[in-house]
């Protein structure tokens, strides 16, 4: 099927199916380049600025510099 055929049926489904086709989609192009991304089931850490004081304290810093 050519991508002028797939226009016409992806164009007419609703939201939650596009994205589940974007989904397939981006799983197919990043195995087929080798690269993991993101795995089912796995999870991954994330970084939070909760008790992250120090790092507040040097953005407030920089931004009482920058407005003079």
């Amino acid at each position: 099927m050519s991508f002028a055929e797939l226009m016409p049926a992806l164009s007419s489904l609703p939201r939650d199916e596009k994205l589940q086709v974007l989904r397939l989609l981006a799983l197919e192009l990043t195995q087929e380049a080798g690269v993991d991304v993101f795995q089912d089931g796995a999870s991954y850490p994330i970084w939070t600025p909760f008790g992250a004081n120090d790092a507040a304290q040097s953005l407030q810093r920089l931004l009482e510099e920058d407005r003079v």
